[in-house]
């Protein structure tokens, strides 16, 4: 995003010409509910399709920020899956490996893997108390060994069927409502700040115009003369 509040502030106050009613207020309605307490974290997905669905639910759910860890296979969610949910998050796209849960961890979040391992504790008793990273592993072989180890926990969703173990973007659809859940019942301070809520509503402005972009950057190009 463009740098610096009073600048985005002004661009949002100038785009808001161009937006539809309807979508002012939505724009302005749902950036109060986004949060980045909760990210999810996604080991090399394989299927575009798997890739899309978890946009799609955690958009829907008010989870902004998603870490895309590639190594083999490309994080590239399928439009006509996702729906479009795509242009209203962030990807932070980062190579898979240790390393790169480092640099997520140091962000000040908790490492939680979703991995039915014997020691995993039941989504219903793990309670958020504070900033976490939910990583989900590949459709073939789940959180790898490495991740396991380097993780805080480990989060199982339940089954009383005879199926272990669920699709990747199932399971995560579970555990973004039930995090939801926990963050709106809660005291924590999970939502985006104000300074984020700005920047965040420019970002949804210029994906909502047509040319939005342009229009963006026309206007700064003629008030920074």
């Amino acid at each position: 995003m463009y740098k610096g509040i009073e600048n985005n502030l002004e661009l949002y106050e100038y785009l808001k010409e161009f937006l539809t009613e309807d979508k002012l207020k939505k724009i302005e309605n749902l950036v109060n509910f986004r949060t980045e307490f909760v990210v999810p974290v996604i080991e090399d997905i394989y299927q575009f399709r798997n890739a899309a669905a978890i946009v799609r639910s955690m958009e829907a759910f008010g989870f902004q920020s998603l870490y895309a860890l590639q190594n083999r296979n490309e994080f590239s969610p399928e439009t006509t899956v996702s729906r479009g949910a795509d242009k209203w998050i962030d990807i932070n796209y980062m190579s898979s490996g240790i390393e790169s849960l480092i640099k997520i961890k140091e962000k000040g979040y908790q490492m939680v893997a979703v991995s039915p391992e014997k020691n995993a504790i039941p989504i219903h008793d793990f309670i958020i108390d504070k900033p976490t990273a939910l990583i989900f592993g590949t459709e073939f072989k789940g959180v790898t060994i490495e991740t396991l180890n380097f993780a805080d926990y480990s989060l199982s969703i339940p089954m009383k069927g005879f199926t272990e173990s669920l699709n990747v973007s199932v399971a995560a659809g579970i555990c973004f409502y039930e995090f939801r859940k926990q963050l709106e019942r809660s005291k924590l301070d999970w939502k985006i700040s104000d300074e984020r809520k700005i920047n965040l509503k420019t970002q949804w402005a210029i994906n909502s115009i047509s040319s939005g972009k342009e229009i963006a950057e026309y206007y700064l190009k003629k008030i920074n003369k």
